[in-house]
C-alpha cells in the first residue's frame, strides 16, 4: 500500500481555513477608516495607529493566514490588563502568547465575543499606546 504524498510546504491553505480569515478579517472591517491598513493581502492584514504609522508601537490589530491555523492578533490586549482579564475561558483556550488567537474554524460565539472585545481594544489602543510610550520614556 502507498503511503498518501506530504503536503507540499508552499500547499495553499485549505479552504476552510480561507473562510476562517475571511470571517476575521470581517471583524477587522469597520476599523479600517479609522486606523491605517499597512497590509491587506491573501496572507493577512494588519491595521496600526495612523499617528504612529510604520513604528512597533503602533500595531493595533491584524489576521495572518497559516497553514494550519488563523492567527488574529489584537494589541490592546497584551497592554490593558483589564482587556485580558475579560477574555472568556473559551476564547482564552485559542491564544498563544499574550497577543495572538489562533482559529482552525468558524466558531461563531467566539467570534462574536473576539468581535466586542476587538471594539473596546480599538478604542482603547491610543490611550494604551500613549502610556507605553511614556512608560518607556521614564525608564531610561
Amino acid at each position: 500500500m502507498t503511503e498518501p504524498a506530504a503536503a507540499s510546504p508552499n500547499a495553499a491553505p485549505s479552504p476552510n481555513l480561507a473562510a476562517v480569515h475571511e470571517r476575521l478579517r470581517a471583524i477587522l472591517a469597520p476599523y479600517r477608516g479609522r486606523l491605517r491598513v499597512a497590509n491587506d493581502g491573501p496572507g493577512g492584514m494588519t491595521l496600526e495607529l495612523p499617528e504612529y504609522a510604520g513604528q512597533p508601537w503602533g500595531f493595533a490589530a491584524g489576521t495572518r493566514l497559516g497553514k494550519r491555523y488563523v492567527s488574529y492578533y489584537l494589541m490592546g490586549v497584551y497592554g490593558d490588563d483589564g482587556l485580558a482579564a475579560a477574555i472568556s475561558p473559551e476564547l482564552r483556550k485559542r491564544m498563544q502568547g499574550k497577543s495572538c488567537f489562533n482559529f482552525t474554524r468558524i466558531d461563531e460565539p467566539l467570534l462574536q465575543e473576539l468581535e466586542a472585545l476587538t471594539a473596546t481594544s480599538i478604542a482603547r489602543q491610543p490611550a494604551i499606546t500613549a502610556a507605553a510610550l511614556k512608560a518607556r520614556r521614564t525608564s531610561r
